[in-house]
């Protein structure tokens, strides 16, 4: 994939590997368990065999998975994420909350297993080790 965005930003960057249309959607796949070729293909309604492929492909070479032989005769391979890639579940959980907040029909929740109820997005400091609030974006040292 061609990086769309030559921006010093986090966004951006990230954006570079993880925004092109359906490679969110595979990651998640794979995230929930389906790791083989065929799994992925038909719970990703509308998805070319050709862009399948190009996309699990570009997330190995970007370090968001892994792959394994698992067949010789044909060829098959099963996917599995990478630290990088299973570092995405936060993402998708944060996307699972604004559509809970934002989307007119939601088909998610997030939930305590433990008591059913929804739950929220806490941001934590192991520095103070507390829970805070008044987080805000400051620029790295290079």
């Amino acid at each position: 994939m061609k990086a769309t965005y030559d921006l010093p930003c986090n966004i951006a960057q990230t954006l570079n590997i993880i925004g092109d249309r359906w490679t969110l959607l595979v990651v998640h796949e794979i995230l929930i368990g389906n790791t083989t070729f065929n799994e992925i293909k038909n719970n990703l309604e509308g998805i070319s065999s050709n862009l399948l492929s190009d996309r699990l492909k570009y997330l190995e070479s970007c370090g968001l998975i892994a792959t394994s032989l698992y067949s010789h005769h044909p060829p098959r391979y099963q996917y599995t994420l990478t630290e990088s890639g299973r570092d995405l579940e936060d993402v998708f959980n944060a996307i699972i909350l604004w559509g809970r907040s934002h989307l007119e029909k939601c088909y998610k929740k997030l939930i305590h297993q433990k008591c059913n109820h929804e739950v929220n997005i806490t941001y934590y400091c192991p520095h103070c080790k507390e829970n805070v609030d008044d987080v805000s974006v400051a620029e790295v040292d290079i």
